[in-house]
């Protein structure tokens, strides 16, 4: 790694919407980038094509640094601007706002509400509801706009509800800690450990299908996933046999990883989970391979990533589930001590805001960890798809 690496280093925010579907990404540049050269640099990057089927929040605390010539790479299409409210007191901001907004962008005023927002052209609000609920907005500002607008820093359950009662549409946060209890019980959860241990054990395909039929939901999924326009199969599959030709042991394993989050009914909102650790396992899966490990270090990584959320999604210790399982001590390791080279990758994509530190620690670039982000949020959009 180059003793000074420019290129810009930033996380991205999930963004999802009242049913916990993907819908944007917040940009979230390290504090010693500047946001908005950062957003330029990252949004023009090749491959960040990946993310066009979401909105693209990039923050801007002056508006009036958005040249013509930057607007290519920020598309009005899926790019929504953030914009503090003391930024609009000056009035020639207000001026190059509105005509922004006229070029087809969303404006989001992040602040309290008032009428300079109105001749601004915002379309929407934005709110920090992290630590305590600060005052909602009155009624009236979220009535005469179009949205969308976005709760950001939702700090539970409780936030999560309270904001979607006043007319939120977006929400983002910690999932962990507003998805409500774990659900099911503890046949439910046996079954689900049951199913991961024959995974773990490359059961053969007769054993995985009996535990399958035991579950309704799962195995209703896993068939939806086969037959959705990602395969593109002529006929349809309606047995497991099927599913396990067309899909291959490798692809098989991971969509049944990843549909342990797909566990609400089939006509029910997704796990807000989901989406999370669909994008940390294929990231890491990603960050492994730039990091020269071979297929099978791939593997190990992937399933570290899918499988550090388990003790919130069955509401267990990790400790429980780790000596239910026949895991890889690398990665028994990283799930209960994120300790290890793949402990110590998982920390890092666990972090909001990557630290330059631990980035280099992990033998990359800021360009490299950049594309295994990119790899992981496509995956995750993929798998949105697939599973709404």
């Amino acid at each position: 790694m180059p003793a000074h690496d420019l290129f810009p280093l930033a996380g991205l925010e999930a963004v999802a919407d009242a049913q916990h579907e993907l819908v944007a990404v917040a940009l979230r540049p390290h504090p010693t980038m500047d946001a908005y050269d950062t957003a330029l640099a990252l949004c023009g990057y090749p491959g960040s094509g990946a993310l066009a089927p979401l909105d693209r929040i990039v923050t801007l605390a002056d508006p009036l640094r958005v040249r013509p010539e930057h607007l290519p790479l920020l598309p009005p299409s899926n790019t929504v601007f953030r914009i503090p409210v003391d930024a609009l007191e000056d009035a020639a901001t207000r001026k190059h706002c509105a005509a922004l907004a006229g070029q087809g962008y969303r404006l989001q005023a992040d602040g309290t509400a008032g009428f300079a927002q109105i001749e601004s052209g915002i379309s929407g609000l934005a709110r920090d509801m992290s630590a305590v609920l600060p005052q909602l907005p009155p009624e009236w500002a979220l009535l005469t706009m179009n949205g969308p607008h976005w709760a950001y820093g939702i700090a539970d359950v409780e936030h999560h509800a309270v904001c979607r009662a006043a007319g939120f549409h977006w929400f983002s946060g910690d999932p962990a800690r507003w998805r409500g209890p774990a659900a099911g019980d503890g046949t439910s959860r046996k079954r689900l450990l049951a199913l991961l241990a024959l995974l773990a054990e490359d059961a053969d395909s007769r054993e995985l299908e009996a535990v399958l039929k035991q579950d309704p939901a799962l195995s209703y999924h896993l068939l939806k996933v086969v037959n959705s326009a990602a395969f593109g199969l002529a006929t349809p599959v309606h047995h497991f046999g099927q599913a396990i030709n067309v899909l291959g042991r490798r692809q098989l394993q991971r969509w049944l990883q990843l549909l342990l989050y797909a566990r609400p009914q089939p006509d029910g909102p997704q796990d807000p989970l989901l989406p999370q650790a669909a994008q940390r396992a294929s990231q890491m899966e990603a960050l492994c391979r730039l990091q020269g490990g071979g297929r099978e270090r791939q593997d190990l990584a992937f399933v570290t990533g899918v499988f550090a959320l388990l003790d919130v999604l069955l509401g267990m210790p990790m400790a429980d589930i780790v000596a239910a399982l026949r895991l890889d001590m690398d990665v028994v390791a990283a799930l209960l001590e994120r300790s290890g080279p793949l402990g110590e990758l998982l920390a890092l994509v666990e972090q909001p805001v990557p630290d330059p530190a631990r980035v280099a620690a992990a033998g990359l670039t800021h360009e490299q960890f950049w594309q295994g982000q990119l790899q992981g949020w496509q995956w995750a959009i993929q798998v949105g798809r697939n599973l709404r």
